[in-house]
């Protein structure tokens, strides 16, 4: 959620962000809104002001013996006219409330001013997508051959968008991981967290998926709890309604968990192979910021995505994305994009944004600096990483010509020495 303040004092500056982000809000509609119930406000306090004068002047004429009946009728009528007005105030109220919690993030000024994803601007690529001599296989029919990946039986079990690994491909996935958490928590500064799969709504609305996303989610039927999207949601959470101290700044937190979304909208997009479905696994990375601190924190967030790509020997490049492809709670945001060969394209595998204190005031999630005013952290948060979308491209590149795949090195451990896997 966005500043009240600001939006009361510089209508303008959300009135630009809001068309940078070719959002459908209007601030007009807002400041109307605030005007009513800021009237309502202080008609309340006029009112309340009079009924205590009045109630003054009735027990005067009470110790004085003098007719109070006049006072006592225009007591009722301000009484009822008062009640009537603190329920406009609690509805005029929610409605600010509620137009608050459909407004994205302010984009930070160095977020590039685009429409969509083509305006998106590459800032970096790291390794040589790989020449191949033979024609290149897409991941599920390389992994179906293989013998590890079963989307038929899927299908069968529950319906499209899941997928069975069994065998090798289990055994890749677990290994997945295994190697980023030992990445994060060996190498990193993230503390691991087993966190529920299921949230309830406060959780959701904290980090921006209600209420405007509820129709991504998966909810629970006679429950008020929905299957987490990502971890993401229980990890920024963590810390809700708590004041955290300055030098415990910054923090991170990393998880490894199913991932349930709906894909509302994606009607016919990647609907073969692992990477767009219903339920995937994701190590997620989440940090608590200094607000001093969050965009160097958000280079260190993405240097961890990379640094586990390159251990993978995976080619990759890292875009910034425009104001109107962020998300909705982001302020910057690096888009990841590893290379598919069979699609001859890069595909996002991992995104990193800093949320400034967006969902922080959704959250009331604080700081406190030594002898100063508590204000609310920033919040950060990028996949680190799914390993569906990590084992499509681990396959797709590794790839040889007798249809076996070859492991990237660092793996190897992981899978007990395993180098290949090969056709049986």
């Amino acid at each position: 959620m966005i500043d009240l303040k600001l939006v009361q004092k510089q209508p303008e500056v959300l009135a630009k962000a809001l068309a940078d982000r070719h959002s459908d809000l209007c601030v007009d509609q807002f400041l109307e809104l605030d005007a009513r119930r800021r009237a309502l406000l202080t008609e309340v306090e006029e009112l309340k002001s009079r009924r205590n004068a009045a109630s003054g002047e009735v027990a005067a004429c009470k110790r004085e013996g003098r007719d109070a009946t006049t006072l006592l009728q225009e007591l009722g009528t301000l009484s009822e006219r008062i009640k009537a007005l603190d329920t406009e105030t609690v509805t005029a109220k929610a409605a600010v409330e509620e137009w608050l919690m459909r407004v994205p993030n302010l984009p930070d000024a160095s977020v590039p001013v685009g429409r969509d994803e083509s305006e998106n601007v590459e800032i970096a690529r790291h390794g040589q997508p790989r020449v191949f001599d033979f024609p290149v296989q897409e991941h599920g029919e390389l992994g179906t051959a293989l013998g590890g990946l079963d989307f038929v039986r899927a299908a069968r079990l529950t319906g499209s968008r899941f997928a069975i690994l069994q065998g090798w491909a289990a055994r890749l996935d677990r290994a997945l991981v295994n190697f980023f958490l030992d990445q994060h928590t060996r190498h990193a500064d993230y503390q691991e967290v087993c966190p529920p799969y299921m949230v309830n709504r406060s959780s959701m609305t904290g980090t921006g998926q209600l209420p405007k996303f509820e129709e991504d989610l998966f909810k629970l039927s006679d429950w008020d709890y929905y299957l987490i999207p990502t971890a993401e949601v229980p990890l920024t959470n963590l810390h809700a309604s708590e004041v955290l101290n300055e030098a415990d700044l910054p923090r991170g937190y990393c998880a490894a968990t199913p991932c349930f979304r709906s894909e509302a909208g994606s009607a016919g997009k990647d609907t073969r192979g692992l990477i767009r479905m219903h339920q995937f696994t994701k190590v997620e990375m989440v940090r608590f910021a200094h607000p001093d601190d969050s965009f160097n924190q958000l280079e260190i967030m993405t240097g961890h995505a990379r640094r586990l790509l390159e251990l993978l020997e995976l080619p990759y490049r890292v875009i910034t994305l425009c104001t109107g492809d962020m998300g909705f709670g982001a302020a910057k945001t690096y888009d990841i994009e590893v290379w598919l060969p069979a699609q001859n394209t890069y595909r996002e595998i991992s995104s990193c944004s800093n949320c400034t204190d967006f969902q922080a005031r959704r959250a009331d999630i604080r700081y406190k600096p030594k002898g100063g005013k508590s204000g609310f952290v920033h919040t950060l948060n990028g996949s680190g990483l799914p390993t569906g979308r990590a084992m499509a491209a681990i396959l797709e590149n590794g790839q040889q010509k007798d249809g076996s795949i070859v492991l990237p090195v660092a793996l190897r451990p992981y899978l007990g020495g395993l180098e290949v896997i090969e056709p049986c």
